[in-house]
């Protein structure tokens, strides 16, 4: 069982937001423009009554309801509650923020009825598999259940093996933090899993998605996204036994476009600023990359490590979806 924890799961799903609200300006800009516009620690404070925030936020809420709502976490459960939570935001008229093609692809299909694993973009593993899988790694379940639940909602639109394993690991980030692991740990925790994972397909929950790839069978298929996974894990290890050099964290661990990448920069950010999480938003933001969701996942891993009190007490009241965050949040705390 997760131990008792200072509001962790409400500090997670409002970190992803804060952060997500801070990098949304940003995230199309220069890291001089970022600079220019912010001053040299990027953005700090957030603007808009309310701050806004992206699909990245909405998609959380997604997944975050549906297995809110599920009556079991079963594959045969979960699914179409996903599926329903995610064909409502593609329709939604709030989904209007620049949203993944990716997910407008695949979520057209689902609304067609067309299986999941014929409905998603089977070569696709932008970050969209993972900006959304926050709410997975505050479930008090077993790993395999954890596991199984991140790699289904990242493959019903990226069906990329990579998007799988990035999504797996990113929600097992926010588990181990939340249960007590430190930022420091992260890198060497998720490594281990990565390997000890690394030829494991969950067949229960994947079905036979791995036959719509150029893949001579499901281990061999699964492996490719870990041994990606595994790489930039090593770059980031490699990144942290650095000195900061206080630029943009994309330049080590890539501009956070692919979900592996996405992970790894959001994690150098957190690990960077662990006893300045506002700053770990910051770091997020200020980057050439897709700086929103770089900022989403380091606000999430932040907020799972050090709950509610990470951040500046009148942010709450604040930020577009205050009272669904607030709700899970309590529902999972």
């Amino acid at each position: 069982m997760i131990p008792t924890s200072p509001l962790r799961a409400s500090g997670s799903l409002f970190g992803l937001a804060y952060g997500d609200a801070l990098g949304k300006p940003t995230e199309f800009l220069t890291v001089a423009e970022i600079q220019h516009r912010y001053g040299p620690t990027g953005p700090r404070e957030l603007s808009g009554e309310p701050a806004l925030v992206t699909d990245d936020t909405q998609m959380a809420l997604a997944v975050g309801w549906a297995l809110h709502e599920a009556p079991s976490l079963t594959p045969e459960a979960v699914e179409p509650l996903l599926r329903q939570r995610f064909v409502a935001w593609a329709v939604s008229p709030d989904n209007n923020r620049a949203p993944g093609m990716t997910c407008l692809r695949a979520c057209a299909e689902l609304t067609r009825g067309a299986r999941w694993q014929d409905a998603t973009v089977i070569g696709s593993k932008g970050c969209g598999a993972n900006m959304r899988v926050t709410p997975v790694g505050l479930l008090d379940v077993d790993l395999d259940t954890l596991a199984g639940l991140a790699q289904l909602q990242a493959g019903m639109t990226h069906g990329h093996p990579t998007g799988l394993a990035a999504s797996e690991l990113t929600a097992y980030a926010v588990f181990a933090l939340r249960a007590g692991a430190t930022l420091p740990e992260l890198p060497a925790l998720l490594t281990e899993r990565a390997l000890a994972q690394r030829l494991v397909y969950r067949e229960r929950w994947l079905g036979d998605l791995w036959q719509r790839a150029d893949s001579r069978s499901p281990q061999e298929f699964i492996a490719h996204g870990w041994d990606e996974c595994l790489a930039v894990l090593g770059r980031l290890t490699n990144a942290l036994s650095q000195p900061d050099d206080g630029g943009d964290p994309c330049r080590a661990t890539g501009e956070g476009w692919v979900a592996e990448e996405a992970l790894a920069t959001a994690l150098l950010c957190a690990v960077r600023h662990a006893d300045d999480p506002v700053a770990a938003l910051a770091r997020g933001a200020t980057t050439a990359g897709d700086s929103d969701s770089i900022a989403a996942l380091a606000g999430a891993f932040v907020g799972a490590a050090v709950g509610m009190s990470a951040w500046p007490s009148g942010w709450a009241d604040r930020i577009e979806y205050a009272d669904q965050l607030a709700t899970l949040g309590e529902a999972w705390d």
